[in-house]
């Protein structure tokens, strides 16, 4: 993990500190606006790196594809396919599919750099990426909205569901307000990062209890023996979580996207 301290003067075993964990000392232009901080660089080398993948897999794609060909391919076809088509329809969904791509991409790199050895942390259990992942779609479904539907269409039926007597829109109106244009952004950057985060401070917590009872104690005891094999579970587990997280945010914006352009709710 990192270099955190699970000592202290009395040779007791401290729980790493949270702040040291999420909030690293700068290591480039501390002070400046262009701080890079450890959470920084993992995110500038999961960028870097999910764009190497994608050059290295499509510069040249074969009829018979390569295995790296053919693994990118199967992640897109799983996210056209099995999301974007299945609920847009082939002619919308053609329209934001390299966003929904992006997205998707984009949060599953940035999740596994949590369970990768020297990088360790995943760039969205700040709050910093994950909000700025769901500005981008909260811009993308008021735009598909007003794109597709109409303006009037999509403000009508985000703020006034049809089927309901008027009477009613005094109280439904604001609570949709609210609903689509302030909870569907947050919910899904708190979703996202308090995922990413939990995982991260359990990995933490598990593998500094090891090597406390390895180190510390000098002895292979049981108690370190059950917190490595709780870091490994926990390992998987957080492997399963990024994977699943980068699909449940493609999926709720592509589900939002729906809602947006449907000429009637």
């Amino acid at each position: 993990m990192t270099g955190f301290s699970f000592t202290s003067g009395d040779g007791g075993f401290h729980a790493p500190n949270i702040d040291e964990e999420l909030f690293p000392p700068a290591l480039l232009f501390d002070g400046t606006p262009f701080e890079i901080s450890r959470v920084i660089l993992v995110r500038l080398i999961a960028v870097a790196i999910l764009l190497l993948l994608f050059w290295i897999a499509l510069r040249r794609p074969k009829i018979v594809p390569t295995k790296l060909q053919s693994l990118v391919e199967m992640g897109v076809g799983m996210i056209r396919d099995g999301v974007v088509f299945d609920m847009l329809g082939e002619r919308i969904g053609k329209k934001y599919l390299p966003y929904i791509l992006t997205v998707f991409f984009g949060v599953l790199f940035m999740n596994i750099t949590g369970v990768i050895p020297l990088l360790n942390i995943s760039g969205n259990a700040l709050m910093g990426m994950p909000l700025v992942l769901a500005i981008c779609t909260y811009v993308a479904f008021i735009y598909a909205g007003i794109r597709e539907a109409g303006a009037g269409t999509f403000f009508k039926n985000a703020l006034f569901p049809s089927g309901v007597p008027w009477p009613l829109y005094i109280l439904l109106t604001p609570i949709e307000l609210v609903n689509t244009f302030v909870v569907r952004p947050l919910s899904l950057a708190l979703r996202l990062m308090l995922n990413l985060m939990v995982g991260h401070l359990l990995l933490v917590l598990c593998f500094s209890a090891t090597a406390f009872f390895f180190g510390m104690l000098n002895v292979w005891s049981t108690m370190g023996i059950l917190t490595l094999f709780g870091g490994f579970f926990m390992t998987l587990v957080e492997l399963l979580v990024a994977v699943l997280q980068a699909y449940v945010f493609a999926l709720l914006t592509t589900s939002y996207i729906q809602l947006s352009v449907a000429k009637e709710h």
